[in-house]
């Protein structure tokens, strides 16, 4: 295979990918809003980005115990990622909920963290 049919190729590649996103973009979006149906699980989305589960657990003043249950629930919907860690898995959310239009809930003022989202 020549070097123009190996570019024709990737043009070709890269374009389906184009149109792939596009179409499952508002699948994503759908989704997401329903796993995703209150303030605290989006918080708890919104925070797995490799955190343990006790830490996104304080940031969203719930069990760590809870986080995890999210966690697995997700992971069947293919809206989490697991990561290796030392201890326990953590897990990483595949799409930012801001990228979908899905706005991102004050952190409760009893936690003490304000309107704080990092």
């Amino acid at each position: 295979m020549g070097d123009d049919e190996s570019k024709k190729i990737i043009e070709l590649l890269e374009e389906i990918l184009k149109w792939i996103k596009f179409i499952g973009w508002q699948n994503v979006k759908t989704i997401l809003s329903e796993a995703l149906n209150d303030d605290i699980s989006k918080l708890v989305y919104h925070y797995s980005d490799g955190r343990s589960s006790r830490e996104v657990a304080k940031k969203v003043s719930i069990s760590h115990t809870q986080v995890t249950k999210y966690w697995k629930k997700w992971a069947k919907l293919v809206i989490v990622e697991p990561i290796s860690a030392p201890r326990a898995p953590r897990y990483k959310k595949l799409f930012s909920l801001e990228d979908v239009g899905i706005e991102i809930p004050n952190i409760d003022k009893r936690s003490g963290e304000g309107d704080e989202r990092e």
